[in-house]
Protein backbone atom coordinates (compact mmCIF):
# COMPACT_ATOMS: atom_id res chain seq x y z
CA UNK A 1 0.00 0.00 0.00
CA UNK A 2 1.09 3.60 -0.89
CA UNK A 3 2.68 5.43 2.06
CA UNK A 4 -0.67 7.91 2.09
CA UNK A 5 -3.54 5.61 1.31
CA UNK A 6 -4.02 4.60 4.80
CA UNK A 7 -4.63 8.51 5.22
CA UNK A 8 -6.77 9.28 2.23
CA UNK A 9 -9.30 6.59 3.13
CA UNK A 10 -9.39 7.75 6.74
CA UNK A 11 -13.14 9.21 6.64
CA UNK A 12 -14.02 9.17 10.50
CA UNK A 13 -13.58 12.67 11.35
CA UNK A 14 -15.49 13.65 8.58
CA UNK A 15 -18.08 11.59 8.67
CA UNK A 16 -19.14 12.70 12.33
CA UNK A 17 -18.98 16.19 10.94
CA UNK A 18 -21.19 16.21 8.31
CA UNK A 19 -23.83 14.31 11.23
CA UNK A 20 -23.42 17.18 13.24
CA UNK A 21 -21.81 15.33 16.20
CA UNK A 22 -18.02 15.94 16.07
CA UNK A 23 -16.99 16.91 19.39
CA UNK A 24 -13.16 17.85 19.16
CA UNK A 25 -11.11 21.17 18.52
CA UNK A 26 -13.52 23.84 19.94
CA UNK A 27 -11.54 26.75 20.62
CA UNK A 28 -11.39 29.21 23.61
CA UNK A 29 -11.13 32.98 22.83
CA UNK A 30 -10.54 33.75 26.99
CA UNK A 31 -8.66 31.92 29.45
CA UNK A 32 -8.99 28.73 30.71
CA UNK A 33 -11.72 28.95 34.12
CA UNK A 34 -14.33 27.52 35.33
CA UNK A 35 -16.52 29.52 32.65
CA UNK A 36 -14.75 30.19 29.38
CA UNK A 37 -15.77 31.24 25.67
CA UNK A 38 -15.43 29.03 23.09
CA UNK A 39 -16.66 29.02 19.67
CA UNK A 40 -18.86 31.82 20.24
CA UNK A 41 -20.76 29.71 23.24
CA UNK A 42 -20.46 31.19 26.79
CA UNK A 43 -19.84 27.91 28.67
CA UNK A 44 -19.21 26.20 32.03
CA UNK A 45 -16.25 24.05 31.63
CA UNK A 46 -16.52 20.56 33.30
CA UNK A 47 -13.51 19.26 31.18
CA UNK A 48 -10.81 21.03 32.10
CA UNK A 49 -7.62 19.73 34.32
CA UNK A 50 -7.54 23.27 36.09
CA UNK A 51 -8.21 21.38 39.64
CA UNK A 52 -6.71 24.06 41.64
CA UNK A 53 -8.31 26.63 40.12
CA UNK A 54 -4.69 28.20 39.17
CA UNK A 55 -4.12 28.70 35.25
CA UNK A 56 -5.51 32.10 35.32
CA UNK A 57 -4.39 32.69 38.71
CA UNK A 58 -2.56 36.66 38.27
CA UNK A 59 0.08 35.28 40.51
CA UNK A 60 0.73 32.78 38.06
CA UNK A 61 1.07 35.43 35.11
CA UNK A 62 3.09 37.70 36.78
CA UNK A 63 6.09 34.80 37.70
CA UNK A 64 5.72 33.87 34.48
CA UNK A 65 6.03 37.58 32.96
CA UNK A 66 8.97 38.08 35.21
CA UNK A 67 10.78 34.99 34.26
CA UNK A 68 10.99 36.38 30.31
CA UNK A 69 11.80 39.59 31.58
CA UNK A 70 14.74 37.97 33.28
CA UNK A 71 15.90 34.62 31.36
CA UNK A 72 14.01 35.67 28.29
CA UNK A 73 11.60 33.48 26.04
CA UNK A 74 13.74 29.93 26.10
CA UNK A 75 16.54 28.21 26.87
CA UNK A 76 18.21 27.21 23.53
CA UNK A 77 19.18 23.89 24.46
CA UNK A 78 19.25 20.84 26.60
CA UNK A 79 19.61 20.79 30.41
CA UNK A 80 22.55 18.69 29.82
CA UNK A 81 24.23 21.66 28.11
CA UNK A 82 23.28 25.22 28.67
CA UNK A 83 19.96 24.78 28.80
CA UNK A 84 19.87 24.81 32.85
CA UNK A 85 18.87 27.74 34.67
CA UNK A 86 18.96 28.50 38.64
CA UNK A 87 14.89 28.70 38.11
CA UNK A 88 15.04 24.70 36.75
CA UNK A 89 17.34 23.89 40.53
CA UNK A 90 14.92 25.92 42.60
CA UNK A 91 11.96 24.51 40.98
CA UNK A 92 13.12 21.14 41.59
CA UNK A 93 14.53 21.62 44.72
CA UNK A 94 10.91 22.35 46.17
CA UNK A 95 9.14 19.47 44.41
CA UNK A 96 11.20 17.10 46.04
CA UNK A 97 10.75 18.69 49.26
CA UNK A 98 7.05 18.56 48.69
CA UNK A 99 6.99 14.82 47.79
CA UNK A 100 9.15 14.16 50.68
CA UNK A 101 11.81 12.91 48.40
CA UNK A 102 15.70 13.60 48.06
CA UNK A 103 15.57 15.18 45.03
CA UNK A 104 13.65 15.54 41.44
CA UNK A 105 14.08 16.13 37.69
CA UNK A 106 11.86 18.50 34.91
CA UNK A 107 11.06 17.19 31.55
CA UNK A 108 9.04 19.65 29.25
CA UNK A 109 6.09 17.97 29.02
CA UNK A 110 4.83 15.22 31.22
CA UNK A 111 4.55 13.17 28.17
CA UNK A 112 8.25 13.54 27.51
CA UNK A 113 8.39 12.64 31.91
CA UNK A 114 7.35 9.08 31.23
CA UNK A 115 9.09 8.63 28.49
CA UNK A 116 12.42 9.70 29.96
CA UNK A 117 12.56 7.99 33.58
CA UNK A 118 10.95 4.46 31.80
CA UNK A 119 13.47 4.36 29.38
CA UNK A 120 16.59 5.26 31.31
CA UNK A 121 15.75 3.18 34.33
CA UNK A 122 14.98 -0.37 32.60
CA UNK A 123 17.36 -2.02 30.29
CA UNK A 124 17.10 -5.79 28.25
CA UNK A 125 17.45 -7.61 31.87
CA UNK A 126 14.38 -6.05 33.34
CA UNK A 127 10.47 -6.61 34.04
CA UNK A 128 7.75 -3.71 33.54
CA UNK A 129 4.16 -4.47 35.03
CA UNK A 130 1.64 -2.11 33.67
CA UNK A 131 -1.92 -1.33 34.82
CA UNK A 132 -4.34 -2.34 31.80
CA UNK A 133 -5.56 1.79 32.37
CA UNK A 134 -2.09 3.16 32.98
CA UNK A 135 -2.19 6.62 30.43
CA UNK A 136 -1.08 6.78 27.09
CA UNK A 137 2.35 8.12 27.36
CA UNK A 138 3.41 5.36 30.26
CA UNK A 139 2.55 2.69 27.00
CA UNK A 140 4.56 4.56 24.89
CA UNK A 141 7.42 4.45 27.37
CA UNK A 142 7.12 1.22 27.64
CA UNK A 143 7.74 0.02 24.37
CA UNK A 144 10.71 2.88 24.02
CA UNK A 145 12.41 0.96 27.29
CA UNK A 146 14.66 -1.95 25.99
CA UNK A 147 13.35 -4.45 28.66
CA UNK A 148 13.13 -7.76 28.97
CA UNK A 149 8.99 -8.07 28.93
CA UNK A 150 6.08 -6.04 29.03
CA UNK A 151 3.55 -7.51 31.36
CA UNK A 152 0.09 -5.80 31.50
CA UNK A 153 -2.29 -6.33 34.58
CA UNK A 154 -5.85 -6.36 34.68
CA UNK A 155 -7.03 -2.61 36.22
CA UNK A 156 -6.15 -2.68 39.61
CA UNK A 157 -6.63 -6.56 39.75
CA UNK A 158 -3.95 -7.10 42.29
CA UNK A 159 -4.03 -10.91 41.79
CA UNK A 160 -2.95 -11.02 38.28
CA UNK A 161 -0.42 -8.67 39.31
CA UNK A 162 1.01 -11.35 41.73
CA UNK A 163 0.37 -14.40 38.75
CA UNK A 164 2.32 -12.20 36.46
CA UNK A 165 5.20 -11.28 39.38
CA UNK A 166 5.37 -15.20 40.61
CA UNK A 167 6.26 -16.21 36.89
CA UNK A 168 9.22 -13.35 36.87
CA UNK A 169 13.20 -14.53 37.94
CA UNK A 170 12.92 -13.63 41.67
CA UNK A 171 16.60 -11.54 41.29
CA UNK A 172 15.35 -9.62 38.09
CA UNK A 173 14.81 -5.88 37.89
CA UNK A 174 10.73 -5.05 38.15
CA UNK A 175 9.07 -1.82 37.74
CA UNK A 176 5.73 -1.78 38.81
CA UNK A 177 4.06 1.30 37.37
CA UNK A 178 0.48 2.46 38.34
CA UNK A 179 -1.50 5.73 37.80
CA UNK A 180 -2.54 7.24 41.19
CA UNK A 181 -5.52 8.35 39.99
CA UNK A 182 -7.00 6.82 36.36
CA UNK A 183 -7.45 9.67 34.11
CA UNK A 184 -10.99 8.68 32.64
CA UNK A 185 -12.33 6.66 35.62
CA UNK A 186 -11.36 8.93 38.96
CA UNK A 187 -10.48 5.89 40.59
CA UNK A 188 -7.88 5.56 43.00
CA UNK A 189 -4.86 2.77 42.68
CA UNK A 190 -4.35 0.33 45.21
CA UNK A 191 -0.86 1.25 46.23
CA UNK A 192 -0.64 -0.15 49.42
CA UNK A 193 -1.90 -3.67 47.98
CA UNK A 194 0.78 -3.02 45.08
CA UNK A 195 3.58 -1.93 47.13
CA UNK A 196 2.95 -4.94 49.38
CA UNK A 197 3.43 -7.18 46.68
CA UNK A 198 6.50 -5.32 45.35
CA UNK A 199 8.43 -5.68 48.29
CA UNK A 200 7.21 -9.55 48.81
CA UNK A 201 8.55 -10.13 45.00
CA UNK A 202 11.65 -7.72 44.73
CA UNK A 203 10.17 -4.73 42.31
CA UNK A 204 9.96 -0.98 42.34
CA UNK A 205 7.13 1.17 42.49
CA UNK A 206 6.18 4.55 40.30
CA UNK A 207 3.30 6.08 40.53
CA UNK A 208 2.08 8.63 37.70
CA UNK A 209 0.27 10.92 40.05
CA UNK A 210 -0.80 13.48 36.75
CA UNK A 211 -3.93 13.68 38.28
CA UNK A 212 -3.28 12.77 41.84
CA UNK A 213 -0.98 15.96 42.79
CA UNK A 214 -3.59 18.91 44.32
CA UNK A 215 -6.12 16.63 43.81
CA UNK A 216 -5.94 13.90 46.97
CA UNK A 217 -3.20 13.47 49.70
CA UNK A 218 -1.86 15.72 52.80
CA UNK A 219 -1.74 19.32 51.19
CA UNK A 220 -2.33 17.72 48.02
CA UNK A 221 0.84 15.90 47.88
CA UNK A 222 -1.22 13.13 45.90
CA UNK A 223 -1.65 9.27 45.81
CA UNK A 224 1.31 8.17 48.01
CA UNK A 225 0.75 11.06 50.63
CA UNK A 226 -3.00 9.91 50.55
CA UNK A 227 -1.81 6.21 51.68
CA UNK A 228 0.85 6.90 54.11
CA UNK A 229 3.05 5.12 51.66
CA UNK A 230 5.28 8.35 50.24
CA UNK A 231 8.83 6.60 51.80
CA UNK A 232 7.94 3.32 50.03
CA UNK A 233 6.90 4.85 46.71
CA UNK A 234 10.12 4.79 44.87
CA UNK A 235 9.40 7.14 42.21
CA UNK A 236 6.75 9.83 42.25
CA UNK A 237 6.13 11.80 38.49
CA UNK A 238 3.59 14.46 38.15
CA UNK A 239 2.92 17.14 35.49
CA UNK A 240 2.40 20.61 35.76
CA UNK A 241 -0.71 21.17 32.98
CA UNK A 242 -2.72 20.17 35.61
CA UNK A 243 -3.01 21.21 39.26
CA UNK A 244 -0.04 23.20 38.21
CA UNK A 245 -1.63 25.74 35.36
CA UNK A 246 1.32 25.51 33.39
CA UNK A 247 3.54 23.01 31.04
CA UNK A 248 6.39 20.33 31.67
CA UNK A 249 7.06 17.38 34.19
CA UNK A 250 8.62 16.46 37.22
CA UNK A 251 9.96 13.04 38.98
CA UNK A 252 11.09 12.95 42.31
CA UNK A 253 13.10 9.72 43.76
CA UNK A 254 15.82 8.72 45.27
CA UNK A 255 18.79 10.86 44.15
CA UNK A 256 21.32 8.42 43.11
CA UNK A 257 18.09 7.54 40.73
CA UNK A 258 17.51 11.13 39.95
CA UNK A 259 20.99 11.48 38.86
CA UNK A 260 21.17 8.25 36.80
CA UNK A 261 18.36 9.37 35.04
CA UNK A 262 19.89 12.65 34.68
CA UNK A 263 22.80 11.59 32.75
CA UNK A 264 21.09 8.52 30.80
CA UNK A 265 18.07 9.39 29.72
CA UNK A 266 17.68 10.60 26.08
CA UNK A 267 14.56 11.96 26.12
CA UNK A 268 15.85 14.57 28.97
CA UNK A 269 19.51 15.00 27.11
CA UNK A 270 18.08 15.60 23.70
CA UNK A 271 15.49 17.95 24.26
CA UNK A 272 15.32 21.40 25.09
CA UNK A 273 14.50 22.22 28.71
CA UNK A 274 11.11 23.66 30.11
CA UNK A 275 10.78 27.42 29.05
CA UNK A 276 11.63 30.02 31.96
CA UNK A 277 7.71 31.16 31.60
CA UNK A 278 6.23 26.84 32.20
CA UNK A 279 9.02 26.68 35.10
CA UNK A 280 7.94 29.99 37.20
CA UNK A 281 4.94 29.57 36.78
CA UNK A 282 4.58 25.80 38.35
CA UNK A 283 6.78 27.29 40.82
CA UNK A 284 4.40 29.73 42.09
CA UNK A 285 1.53 27.17 41.56
CA UNK A 286 3.32 24.91 44.40
CA UNK A 287 3.94 27.48 46.49
CA UNK A 288 0.47 28.64 46.37
CA UNK A 289 -0.89 25.32 46.47
CA UNK A 290 1.82 25.10 50.09
CA UNK A 291 0.44 28.24 51.64
CA UNK A 292 -3.31 27.18 50.13
CA UNK A 293 -4.22 23.78 50.96
CA UNK A 294 -7.23 24.29 51.43
CA UNK A 295 -7.78 24.48 48.19
CA UNK A 296 -7.57 20.87 48.14
CA UNK A 297 -10.31 20.83 50.39
CA UNK A 298 -12.69 23.16 47.94
CA UNK A 299 -12.03 20.83 45.30
CA UNK A 300 -13.09 17.79 47.22
CA UNK A 301 -16.35 19.78 48.45
CA UNK A 302 -16.96 20.79 44.92
CA UNK A 303 -17.12 17.35 43.83
CA UNK A 304 -18.93 16.09 46.51
CA UNK A 305 -21.42 18.57 45.80
CA UNK A 306 -21.51 18.09 42.12
CA UNK A 307 -21.58 13.97 42.50
CA UNK A 308 -24.64 14.53 44.89
CA UNK A 309 -26.89 16.67 42.44
CA UNK A 310 -25.89 13.77 39.78
CA UNK A 311 -27.14 11.27 42.05
CA UNK A 312 -30.13 12.99 42.82
CA UNK A 313 -31.10 13.76 39.34
CA UNK A 314 -30.77 9.91 38.34
CA UNK A 315 -27.93 10.30 36.27
CA UNK A 316 -25.54 7.17 35.89
CA UNK A 317 -22.08 7.95 37.09
CA UNK A 318 -19.20 6.02 38.39
CA UNK A 319 -18.83 6.11 41.84
CA UNK A 320 -15.68 7.82 43.43
CA UNK A 321 -14.14 10.24 45.99
CA UNK A 322 -11.81 12.25 43.33
CA UNK A 323 -12.82 15.61 41.22
CA UNK A 324 -13.43 13.04 37.99
CA UNK A 325 -16.86 12.06 37.91
CA UNK A 326 -17.15 9.76 34.28
CA UNK A 327 -21.32 9.79 33.51
CA UNK A 328 -22.36 6.80 31.31
CA UNK A 329 -23.38 7.35 28.25
CA UNK A 330 -22.94 3.45 27.11
CA UNK A 331 -22.86 3.97 23.24
CA UNK A 332 -20.55 6.08 20.61
CA UNK A 333 -23.33 8.32 18.70
CA UNK A 334 -25.21 8.75 21.87
CA UNK A 335 -22.18 10.02 23.21
CA UNK A 336 -21.55 12.61 20.89
CA UNK A 337 -24.67 13.69 20.68
CA UNK A 338 -24.98 14.69 24.28
CA UNK A 339 -21.51 16.17 23.88
CA UNK A 340 -22.79 18.28 21.10
CA UNK A 341 -26.04 19.46 23.04
CA UNK A 342 -24.52 19.94 26.34
CA UNK A 343 -22.53 21.96 24.38
CA UNK A 344 -25.01 24.11 22.84
CA UNK A 345 -26.70 24.51 25.85
CA UNK A 346 -23.71 25.41 28.07
CA UNK A 347 -21.94 22.70 29.44
CA UNK A 348 -18.55 21.55 27.74
CA UNK A 349 -17.95 18.12 28.87
CA UNK A 350 -14.88 14.93 27.27
CA UNK A 351 -16.69 12.59 25.45
CA UNK A 352 -14.71 9.00 25.64
CA UNK A 353 -15.09 6.33 23.41
CA UNK A 354 -12.96 3.50 22.40
CA UNK A 355 -10.25 2.73 22.77
CA UNK A 356 -10.39 4.88 25.75
CA UNK A 357 -12.73 2.89 27.45
CA UNK A 358 -14.22 -0.47 26.33
CA UNK A 359 -16.99 -0.89 23.45
CA UNK A 360 -20.60 -0.10 25.14
CA UNK A 361 -19.31 1.70 27.88
CA UNK A 362 -18.59 4.88 26.74
CA UNK A 363 -18.84 8.36 29.42
CA UNK A 364 -18.69 11.71 29.12
CA UNK A 365 -15.64 12.76 31.40
CA UNK A 366 -16.78 15.73 34.03
CA UNK A 367 -13.90 17.48 35.93
CA UNK A 368 -13.92 19.97 38.25
CA UNK A 369 -11.68 22.90 39.86
CA UNK A 370 -11.86 24.09 43.45
CA UNK A 371 -12.88 27.93 42.13
CA UNK A 372 -16.56 26.03 40.53
CA UNK A 373 -19.24 27.91 42.49
CA UNK A 374 -22.77 25.88 43.95
CA UNK A 375 -24.25 28.30 40.96
CA UNK A 376 -22.32 26.94 38.75
CA UNK A 377 -22.96 23.25 39.64
CA UNK A 378 -26.34 23.94 39.92
CA UNK A 379 -27.44 25.01 36.29
CA UNK A 380 -24.65 22.37 35.16
CA UNK A 381 -26.46 19.90 36.67
CA UNK A 382 -29.36 21.01 35.65
CA UNK A 383 -28.58 21.05 32.03
CA UNK A 384 -27.01 17.78 32.11
CA UNK A 385 -30.09 16.09 33.49
CA UNK A 386 -32.75 17.79 31.27
CA UNK A 387 -30.20 16.63 28.10
CA UNK A 388 -29.63 13.48 29.00
CA UNK A 389 -33.15 12.45 29.96
CA UNK A 390 -34.36 13.93 26.03
CA UNK A 391 -31.71 11.45 24.15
Amino acid sequence: MELFEKCFAYDEPQRAMEAGIYPYFHALSTAQDTEVEMDGHSIIMLGSNNYLGLVNDPRLKRAAIAAIEQYGTGCSGSRFLNGTLVLHEELEREFADFFHKDAALSFSTGFQTNLGIISAIVDHHDYILNDSENHASIVDATRLAYCKKHLKFQHSDMEDLERKLQRLPADAGKLIITDGIFSMSGEIAKLPEIISLARRYGARVMVDDAHGAGMIGEGGRGTASYYGLEEETDIIMTTFSKSFGSLGGIIAANAQVINFVKHRSRPFIFSASIPPANAAAALEALRILRAEPQRVDALRSVADLMRQKLREAQIPIMEGSTAIIPIFTYGRDRTFIAAKLLFENGVYVNPVIPPAVPDGSCLLRTSYTATHTPEQMDRAAAIIQRVLSSI
